[in-house]
């Protein structure tokens, strides 16, 4: 599973993309943070306030529930506005 870093989330990891193997188990957006959260202080920091989180699975928006697989690209980024 790749996985990408955008903004903030980026500074707080130290990284911008990286591959990641889950346990098995890891059916959900939610699941996957949560084994994220576990690999360093910095993705700890990166997913503190889930509030503040937006992710795209396979380039389409989700939400904590959304299912992720093997071979799947999950972005995490800050909320965005434009117009």
């Amino acid at each position: 599973m790749k996985v990408l870093y955008f903004a903030w989330l980026k500074a707080k990891t130290g990284i911008g993309e990286e591959s990641v193997a889950p346990p098995p188990g890891i059916a959900t957006v939610g699941q996957l943070i949560e084994h994220l959260r576990t690999l360093s202080p910095g993705h700890a920091a990166a997913f503190e306030t889930l509030s503040v989180v937006r992710v795209a699975v396979n380039q389409d928006y989700g939400g904590l529930d959304t299912p992720v697989k093997p071979g799947d690209e999950v972005a995490f980024f800050p909320p965005v506005t434009g117009g």
